[in-house]
């Protein structure tokens, strides 16, 4: 009686052996982009990679089908400050918002003169010098960006002129928002914290003195519900961040407003997948 040959016997689909078929699949080319999404999540599935891995490539390529105009942060949400200001009259504004960087302004919003850092700031608050204080010699040049431009576009613009901040500017030539480096880069490797961030363990933070709520987007609705006694519905969705998103229909922008149930939701921080940050507050 002949034995069955070797070649008879299925073999076990190894990472090995995988990858030899993945490798013919791109020898063959995917048909669209969705096709190689695809085809990256299933890899994902087999372990080959992290799910990590795998919201970075996904982020990546979203990046470079993304605009400008897509994230930035609106023109009436930038912390600016003015020119004319002295040292002592920017500290509030620089404390209070715990940024590192701020569009210089002159006789409006549309008049961007420069970038201010910081730090800069720092040697006049040493020396006690400032009475010779002028603050067009400590700005950096604003680097403008269309709306329109492509994100991949920008973070590779970035990288080359090591500039961390875009003025954003529409068609006419007006300043419609801001872009940071970290705005593109949430993009690709999900939410990076920074000073709105809350603790890890800490949901909801309410100021006193400002009457609203900081929230992040993952709270679960019940917290959510006891926290500021209403009665939001809690079958449909686990997280106040699903409920709002259901609310506008889509996935907001920065800046965007909602009125739900006695209560203003407004977008602090959101991607193009999900929301991050709400700061929320009574009507």
């Amino acid at each position: 009686m002949q034995r069955p040959s070797a070649t008879a016997v299925a073999d076990p689909v190894t990472p090995k052996t995988w990858l030899a078929r993945l490798n013919q699949f791109f020898l063959g080319e995917p048909k669209d982009r969705q096709e190689l999404v695809e085809i990256l999540q299933d890899a994902q599935e087999r372990n080959l990679f992290d799910s990590s891995a795998l919201t970075m490539i996904e982020g990546a390529l979203q990046v470079s089908e993304m605009q400008v105009r897509d994230i930035m942060i609106p023109r009436s949400q930038m912390v600016v400050v003015d020119e004319k200001l002295s040292v002592q009259e920017m500290l509030p504004i620089i404390i209070q918002s715990a940024h590192s960087r701020f569009p210089v302004i002159g006789e409006s919003r549309d008049e961007v003169v420069g970038i201010l850092l910081a730090k800069d700031l720092l040697r006049y608050l040493v020396d006690s010098n400032t009475d010779e204080f002028s603050i067009r010699d400590i700005l950096r040049p604003a680097y403008m960006s269309p709306e329109s431009k492509r994100l991949n576009v920008l973070l590779n613009e970035f990288r080359k002129s090591s500039n961390h901040m875009a003025i954003i500017v529409d068609e006419y030539g007006g300043v419609s928002g801001l872009v940071t480096i970290e705005d593109v880069l949430e993009q690709i490797v999900g939410d990076i914290s920074d000073e709105h961030d809350l603790e890890e363990d800490q949901y909801i933070t309410y100021s006193e003195e400002k009457q609203y709520a900081l929230v992040k987007g993952l709270t679960p609705v019940e917290d959510f519900n006891e926290f500021f006694d209403v009665m939001l519905a809690e079958d449909d969705f686990d997280t106040i961040g699903g409920l709002v998103t259901k609310q506008f229909g889509r996935v907001p922008k920065s800046g965007e407003k909602i009125h739900h149930q006695k209560l203003i939701f407004e977008v602090v921080r959101a991607d193009s997948r999900r929301l991050h940050l709400l700061k929320v507050s009574r009507t």
